[in-house]
């Protein structure tokens, strides 16, 4: 018999639970009521023992003894009912890379929502990442002299970032646009590429044509692809520097005679020459348009002698002189063909229409008729 067993009486209804002892012949039962009866060890009898049963003890009850110190009962822990399945993924897969993605290639690209409406359908932009590196880019549109800031992000390598939706109403806020991109990897070496700024003009008639908008790579849809660098080449900027052109068109090799009078005087001797050997420039005309070649072979009888300098200046001769000659027939169409080649005279045409013919509105002339090498200019 023991502390906590229950028991009943031999001589009388009741029991209760051992609470404790006095002496060793008698036992101390309480009852439901909580009353401690001191009862002879004989006259009560053990009806259920459970082990693991602490009841409450009176250190009085047994003299020397003291109460026991209850067990508590284990605190249930909360991740107990944890499923690790509700734990957040903290685990990034590193970055792939791909063969010959360390070669910087970016683009900025327009995607029309519904190509069955092109006349009202929303497009879509996104920055698309060709390579091993994470790029930091800032998206700027022009307005008046300066620049406002469109969107800036992180792209990690060999991804497409969406950056805005937009309608063909805001076209005209994007007409001159900046994208600014910074390269590198993350926990890792890499060879440092320079900085990148590039500035290009959006036409807003293309985005009213759907053969502007070509198959791609990136894309499941069509999309019109402005390249930002490719294989590590930035795009040419819209804006030719000033003191970039003119180092380019005086880079002419010295001739004997520049030698002897000083390349300031060949260089002009040269050029008059180039006026003297000139023929008049082939014009087209229709209702509406005029079509000036300015292709060297077309307004120069013979380039012998001339120096690529020399032969860009009298192609910008021309250029000025026709628009000089029409300054005064608003609404009049010009196209000029200054062909593909390496965009120089192009670089040079846009330089001029953008700083000293700010009046007149340009454009890519038609490529059905014109191929891809030419530039129509409006009168206003």
């Amino acid at each position: 018999m023991k502390i906590g067993d229950k028991v009943r009486f031999l001589s009388e209804t009741g029991g209760g639970t051992v609470a404790g002892f006095q002496g060793k012949n008698i036992v101390l039962v309480e009852d439901e009521d909580g009353f401690e009866i001191p009862t002879p060890i004989n006259e009560v009898v053990v009806v259920e023992t459970d082990d693991y049963n602490i009841a409450r003890v009176h250190t009085s009850a047994v003299p020397g003894m003291q109460k026991p110190k209850s067990v508590e009962k284990p605190k249930k822990n909360d991740d107990d009912d944890y499923d690790p399945a509700d734990r957040p993924i903290t685990f990034k897969a590193p970055v792939e890379e791909r063969k010959g993605g360390d070669a910087l290639t970016a683009f900025l690209a327009f995607v029309p929502i519904d190509t069955r409406q092109m006349t009202t359908t929303p497009f879509e932009s996104y920055f698309v990442n060709d390579s091993n590196y994470y790029m930091r880019f800032t998206y700027l549109v022009a307005e008046g002299n300066s620049w406002r800031m469109k969107f800036t992000a992180e792209v990690e390598p060999n991804t497409k970032l969406f950056v805005e939706e937009f309608t063909k109403a805001q076209l005209n806020d994007m007409e001159r646009s900046c994208v600014q991109i910074l390269a590198y990897k993350r926990e890792k070496n890499f060879v440092v590429k320079p900085s990148i700024d590039v500035q290009f003009r959006v036409d807003p008639v293309k985005f009213y044509k759907l053969h502007t908008f070509q198959e791609n790579d990136f894309f499941e849809t069509p999309a019109l692809l402005i390249p930002l660098v490719e294989n590590d080449v930035p795009r040419r900027p819209l804006v030719v520097d000033a003191q970039s052109l003119k180092k380019e068109m005086y880079a002419g090799k010295p001739t004997a005679d520049s030698r002897q009078q000083g390349r300031g005087e060949a260089l002009v001797r040269r050029y008059d020459d180039a006026q003297s050997k000139g023929k008049t420039p082939q014009r087209k005309t229709g209702p509406d348009i005029v079509v000036v070649d300015l292709h060297a072979s077309e307004v120069l009888d013979t380039t012998a002698g001339l120096s690529p300098a020399d032969i860009l200046n009298y192609q910008l001769d021309i250029f000025r002189k026709t628009l000089e000659q029409y300054k005064s027939k608003k609404g009049q169409k010009i196209v000029f063909i200054h062909g593909k080649g390496e965009g120089v005279l192009r670089r040079a045409i846009i330089s001029d229409l953008n700083y000293r013919y700010k009046k007149y509105t340009f454009q890519d002339a038609s490529f059905q008729e014109y191929g891809y090498g030419a530039t129509q200019v409006t009168i206003r």
